[in-house]
């Protein structure tokens, strides 16, 4: 490309995109001038100059002067400011950009999961460079056993759950098990298992893998913002391999669990969220925008935790030993602050 005379700049989109390109090249680049720089970039000179003015707020985290990169301006600008098109751009503090990239797992498969994305909505050259980069990350991953552990913690973001999401539905399409740590909030404590995958499901707000959980001899639901850690395994499945099941035909049908109950709330207006995010028998809607939910419960514990966090817009209408055991623990837990 060629530079157009008094060519103006596009955005700063444009702007971070010549940085990324020019950068590196003249990190491995000595005596390169200015002029030749716009050259490259297709640009002009004062562009460019502006261009580099930015990287001294950009570096390591820190923003002290020892993290950012910096520029010799005095080389490729004039006293009163212009460029100087044979001045040679000379940066420093900047040698990591010199070091290669490497993904995490984690990293690796977020970044598979926003091109599998991004692929839908390009044209075909686009979605040919993509397909291009995942082909390499896909490579990669092959090669390394770790590729295929994917670890969160409860800080973990949207996307690090969307890699997650993926490394399991590619665990259930290739019949391998999957080793969990899964959070179990009725006993508020980790527990590991293995299980054959089924498949991710989403439901609401939530996505739930599907699987066959050994440790409990029986299909299970795991929600995926409660597993801490998942590694694929190198043993295939050992029960039958069917689709995932729909989430309101597994444990959230709203059928109370094996060895559970139905316990009927009643919700004040400012609980009345509650049934939208837990999944109910059956609402019924009173007075003043109180309702009345019976809700299936497998733990008693669980639901102590839940109307606690209510409390006081939530009570139990029945059974009478769970309205007996909620206000006990209500009484016992206000004594605590008195």
């Amino acid at each position: 490309m060629t530079a157009t005379s008094g060519a103006a700049a596009p955005g700063a989109r444009d702007q971070v995109a010549r940085l990324l390109t020019l950068v590196p090249f003249l990190h491995h680049r000595d005596q390169v001038r200015l002029a030749d720089a716009a050259e490259l970039l297709g640009t002009t000179p004062e562009q460019v100059l502006r261009d580099l003015k930015v990287l001294f707020m950009c570096g390591l985290p820190g923003g002290l002067p020892d993290d950012l990169i910096d520029v010799d301006l005095d080389a490729i600008e004039s006293e009163e400011g212009g460029p100087v098109s044979d001045g040679v751009i000379r940066i420093e503090n900047a040698d990591y950009l010199a070091r290669p990239l490497r993904l995490s797992p984690t990293e690796a498969s977020a970044v598979q999961v926003a091109l599998l994305a991004l692929r839908d909505v390009s044209t075909a050259d686009t979605q040919a460079i993509i397909d291009a980069v995942l082909a390499k990350l896909d490579a990669a991953a092959a090669s390394a056993a770790a590729a295929r552990r994917i670890a969160v913690d409860a800080r973990s973001s949207d996307v690090a759950e969307l890699a997650l999401s993926d490394t399991l539905q590619r665990a259930a399409d290739e019949q391998r098990q999957v080793r969990l740590t899964y959070h179990v909030p009725a006993r508020d404590e980790l527990s590991e298992r293995v299980v054959d995958p089924r498949g991710v499901v989403p439901h609401g707000r939530f996505r739930y893998l599907d699987a066959w959980c050994h440790t409990a001899g029986s299909e299970r639901l795991f929600r995926l913002d409660r597993i801490t850690d998942a590694l694929v395994l190198d043993t295939p499945t050992t029960t039958p391999q069917t689709p995932p099941r729909e989430v309101t035909e597994g444990l959230l049908s709203g059928e109370a669990p094996p060895g559970g109950t139905v316990a009927t709330l009643v919700l004040q207006p400012q609980a009345d969220w509650v049934p939208h995010y837990y999944p109910m028998q059956e609402v019924r809607e009173g007075a003043d925008g109180v309702l009345e939910a019976d809700l299936p419960v497998a733990d008693p514990r669980w639901l102590m935790r839940l109307l606690l966090r209510l409390a006081p817009y939530a009570s139990v209408k029945a059974p009478a030993e769970f309205a007996e055991s909620f206000s006990a623990t209500a009484q016992e837990t206000l004594a605590l602050y008195r």
